[in-house]
């Protein structure tokens, strides 16, 4: 797409935007409500794109995307109303006699770019909250996932304001140009070194932004647990979408006193899981490109494997992988895996486990499988991290009712129900006063006594 066509997008998206029309709450509800129609109304052309993108059984689409976004719908129909109310709050004794609120009022034009791993999810998501906010939209997702970039672009052009919402597809030009663009929002869904291009192309026009990126989220295993139902929620917080999930145990950290009764845990439960190669083939997503697949057969090469480590170049698939005690400095345990691929690396003192996690980048999530609150809670205190799970993977996320988001390399900003609204919102505080009764000792001239006064009530 040409430069001066995205341009131009940009320009009328603003023009909308500067109508007011999207300041109305009838406005906003329709056009959520409407985009609920649109996925209620062609479900199965979603799942076929999800299925020629990434192999995703129709179960796993809409466990994993199309379900979770009829949620949060549901959410902002439920509550938009109040959230878009202006707040009365107290005033400081320096202020009166007056009134102050607070109005929630939308950004402008925001940009949102998503990734390909759930291409559906984290796309509609956020451009749920942008919509609810108030602002006009304009939408890049992900060339790697082109089936669902297209279906995303004619459902919203078919059901939605196409003065509200306007998709772009394409690859690195396109966002160069669109990055090039002076954005009231950015929202970034991707790598952390593709977050870093962003916030310094967003920097010339001190645009503001929620970064959602990645990294090794650890998962701790302790003694003295049901190792079956572990590895049971593990396997599934692993494999599920083939391991590109942001948010999946990234690698395991496995008491010595368990971790063989454990590793055969998993083993059992991945050959339960998995059955045999026709459901396999069926139902394990596939890696979204060969050039990805080839870097994650790689990252296994020098490795021990003990299970798995079985591709198919032909359909993009890998096997459940599990490798035993790599290196601190390996490759494998130096970039985030984003695959099947689950190291498991032994422990026995909880404090240089920390302390391991604590000097490397702050993960996106972190997991901890024990029955003992206080080593719960070390985990839970002593770690910087976006979020996580004790004795589950993955589930923290689903929730409306709570924020996601990472901290230091792995993002900044959160969004998910109310907390989404209000990333892309700004709150503007005003004060009403009347032309008649008012507080003297404020103006000049100071005198003594004034400052007094002034010392007293402040």
């Amino acid at each position: 797409m040409e430069k001066s066509v995205i341009e131009q997008m940009f320009i009328d998206l603003k023009d909308f935007f500067n109508t007011q029309k999207t300041k109305d709450y009838h406005y906003r509800y329709q056009q959520i409500k409407n985009l609920m129609t649109a996925i209620l109304e062609n479900e199965d052309e979603i799942n076929q794109a999800l299925y020629q993108d990434l192999n995703k059984s129709s179960y796993e689409a809409y466990m994993t995307e199309v379900g979770i976004v009829i949620g949060e719908i549901k959410y902002f129909l439920r509550h938009l109303k109040s959230w878009m109310r202006k707040k009365r709050v107290r005033t400081s004794i320096g202020q009166v006699p007056a009134r102050q609120y607070i109005y929630p009022e939308p950004y402008g034009v925001v940009l949102i770019m998503s990734p390909w791993n759930y291409p559906f999810q984290l796309t509609i998501n956020p451009l749920i909250a942008a919509i609810a906010a108030g602002n006009t939209v304009l939408v890049k997702p992900s060339n790697y996932s082109p089936n669902t970039s297209r279906v995303m672009k004619l459902l919203c052009e078919k059901y939605l304001d196409n003065n509200l919402v306007k998709f772009v597809e394409g690859g690195r030009n396109e966002n160069q140009a669109l990055l090039d663009q002076p954005f009231n929002y950015i929202f970034f869904t991707g790598s952390p070194n593709v977050g870093r291009v962003v916030m310094e192309k967003a920097s010339v026009n001190l645009t503001p932004m929620t970064l959602e990126l990645g990294g090794k989220s650890p998962c701790i295993v302790d003694k003295g647990i049901n190792l079956e139902k572990a590895a049971q929620r593990i396997v599934f917080g692993k494999f599920t979408n083939a391991g590109q999930t942001c948010i999946a145990p990234d690698y395991l950290l496995v008491h010595q006193e368990v971790k063989t009764d454990f590793i055969k845990a998993l083993i059992d439960q991945i050959n339960l899981s998995f059955q045999d190669d026709d459901y396999f083939k069926a139902n394990f997503p596939k890696i979204i490109t060969l050039k990805h697949y080839q870097r994650l057969m790689g990252l296994i090469k020098n490795e021990k494997v003990i299970f798995g480590g079985i591709g198919n170049e032909n359909t993009n698939q890998i096997n459940p992988t599990l490798l035993d005690n790599p290196k601190w400095d390996s490759p494998v345990m130096s970039e985030e895996i984003f695959g099947p691929i689950l190291p498991i690396i032994e422990f026995n003192d909880y404090t240089e486990v920390i302390n391991k996690i604590k000097s490397r980048p702050s993960p996106l999530a972190l997991y901890v499988f024990s029955n003992n609150k206080k080593i719960q809670d070390r985990f839970i205190n002593e770690i910087n991290y976006g979020g996580g799970c004790i004795n589950d993977c993955l589930l923290h996320i689903i929730s409306p009712h709570a924020p996601f988001g990472g901290v230091g390399e792995s993002g900044m900003g959160s969004y998910h129900g109310r907390k989404g609204f209000e990333t892309f919102t700004h709150y503007k505080t005003i004060l009403k006063k009347k032309l008649g009764l008012d507080v003297s000792i404020k103006y000049h001239p100071y005198t003594k006594k004034k400052e007094k006064i002034v010392r007293k009530l402040l």
